[in-house]
């Protein structure tokens, strides 16, 4: 364990059952995780259910973190089965007829004022996130921990259990398959 890592310093408190430590460990990594899920699902309210029901999970399985790996790793691998999780629950839903609506990423609110330009980006944005939402997880996964998390190569391996080889081509596949969608 590096004792110079504050995240397994926080751990070791977290798991002492000091609230402070298990309070700043959220206050840390909150929002790499709600960038995550929000990348993930295309969602902000489904984002913000998901990133609630990660922190759940990683406090229930804290004693399972092995310090010797990054705990933004740990945690980004939790998040990306919630939103595994909470994407196969809303394709049951689908399946018992209540759907999503397609267009559920544009109802969300706005706090800058509305303009021609704005909303041509905003209506980029959301296209590209219901494409990204709509990858395969393999390739997903790989997507947002690389490129929208800055996770290295090394890292995004290990938070998926892949080897570093199979971390380049998944990238590579998504972003040609991203490109074809976005443009498509």
């Amino acid at each position: 364990m590096n004792s110079d890592d504050p995240d397994a310093a926080l751990v070791r408190g977290a798991l002492a059952g000091e609230q402070q430590a298990a309070r700043q460990l959220v206050e840390r990594h909150r929002e790499a995780v709600y960038r995550l899920t929000r990348s993930a699902t295309g969602d902000a309210d489904e984002a913000f259910d998901v990133t609630q029901d990660t922190f759940v999970a990683a406090f229930a399985a804290l004693h399972r973190y092995d310090p010797a790996r990054p705990f933004r790793g740990w945690i980004a691998a939790i998040a990306l089965n919630k939103c595994r999780d909470h994407a196969r629950r809303r394709a049951v839903r689908r399946f018992l007829g209540m759907p999503m609506p397609d267009n559920a990423a544009d109802w969300i609110a706005e706090d800058a004022p509305s303009t021609e330009a704005i909303a041509a980006d905003r209506a980029a944005l959301a296209a590209t996130a219901r494409a990204i939402a709509a990858l395969p997880a393999s390739l997903k996964d790989v997507l947002i921990l690389r490129t929208i998390e800055g996770l290295s190569q090394e890292e995004t391996a290990t938070a998926l259990g892949i080897s570093g080889k199979a971390v380049e081509t998944r990238l590579y596949r998504a972003r040609q398959k991203l490109g074809q969608a976005v443009r498509g």
